[in-house]
């Protein structure tokens, strides 16, 4: 069974910044493209970015030039670098495979952004 971990969540004023992690397990890390997504309150979760094994990127519009997803190999983890946040983006974030999400999903990592 996969087992997601995300962390690197809270609390940011408006304009602020944060990074996301997520730990994935050894056995698919190197092997699968993962993504981010998020769900805020009363949505549907919706994905964010993607990257491939290979290290291309894929972002929504709505994320590009503001968020940056990255992937270290050496300690099977995927990452979001999160800049000039929204109270938008406030939601639960959680990372899965890209570009469809098949494994069960983690805990994920609440972001708060106030205004």
């Amino acid at each position: 069974q996969v087992q997601l971990v995300e962390s690197g969540g809270g609390l940011v004023q408006a304009g602020g910044s944060l990074r996301l992690s997520c730990a994935v397990p050894g056995r698919i890390f190197s092997t699968a493209p993962l993504g981010w997504y998020r769900q805020a309150p009363g949505k549907q979760r919706e994905m964010l970015a993607g990257i491939t094994t290979g290290g291309s990127t894929h972002y929504k519009d709505f994320v590009k030039a503001r968020f940056t997803i990255s992937r270290d190999n050496a300690v099977n983890a995927v990452y979001l670098q999160m800049n000039s946040l929204k109270p938008e983006d406030t939601a639960v974030y959680y990372c899965n495979r890209f570009p469809t999400a098949v494994w069960p999903w983690g805990q994920g990592t609440q972001v708060t952004v106030s205004s």
